[in-house]
C-alpha cells in the first residue's frame, strides 16, 4: 500500500508533535511534510522556488491562525486551482467561531475540525483520514 502524503500546515510546534504523534498511533503508512506559514503552503502546492519537484499531498491539514497568509486564504487557493481542487483538506483550528466555519464551508472544507481534542479523540480523527469515504480518487 501507498503511503498517504500528508501536507501540514501549521506553525504551533506542539500542534506539530501532537499531529506526528496521532499519526504514529494509528500505524497508517503516511508521508508527512510540515510547512509553517500559508505562504509557504501555497508555494509547495504551486511547486514554486524549493518545491519545484514536491509531490502533491493527498490530504491537507490546514489551521487558520497562520503567519504572511491565513489558512481561509490558503484553502481558498487550494479549491480555486485546477490541479488543486481534488484535494481534501481537513481544517483542525482553536477557532469555533461561526464566521470562520461559514467561510471555510464556502471555500468547500472537506472538514473542520475545532482543537484541542482529547488526544485520543484526535488519533480516532487522524485514523480516519484513511478511510475511502474520506479520501478523494
Amino acid at each position: 500500500m501507498e503511503p498517504i502524503h500528508i501536507l501540514l500546515v501549521e506553525d504551533n510546534e506542539g500542534d506539530i508533535l501532537l499531529t506526528r504523534h496521532a499519526l504514529e498511533e494509528t500505524n497508517i503508512l503516511t508521508e508527512l511534510t510540515v510547512v509553517k506559514d500559508g505562504k509557504e503552503a501555497m508555494d509547495f502546492l504551486d511547486g514554486t522556488l524549493s518545491y519545484s519537484d514536491a509531490a502533491k499531498p493527498g490530504i491537507i491539514i490546514l489551521d487558520i491562525n497562520l503567519p504572511k497568509r491565513n489558512g481561509h486564504q490558503v484553502l481558498k487557493f487550494i479549491k480555486e486551482h485546477e490541479d488543486l481542487k481534488h484535494i481534501p483538506v481537513i481544517m483542525l483550528t482553536t477557532s469555533s467561531s461561526p464566521t470562520d466555519i461559514k467561510q471555510a464551508s464556502e471555500n468547500a472544507v472537506n472538514w473542520f475540525i475545532t482543537k484541542p481534542l482529547e488526544p485520543q479523540v484526535f488519533i480516532e480523527v487522524m485514523a480516519s483520514i484513511n478511510k475511502p469515504a474520506n479520501r478523494s480518487k
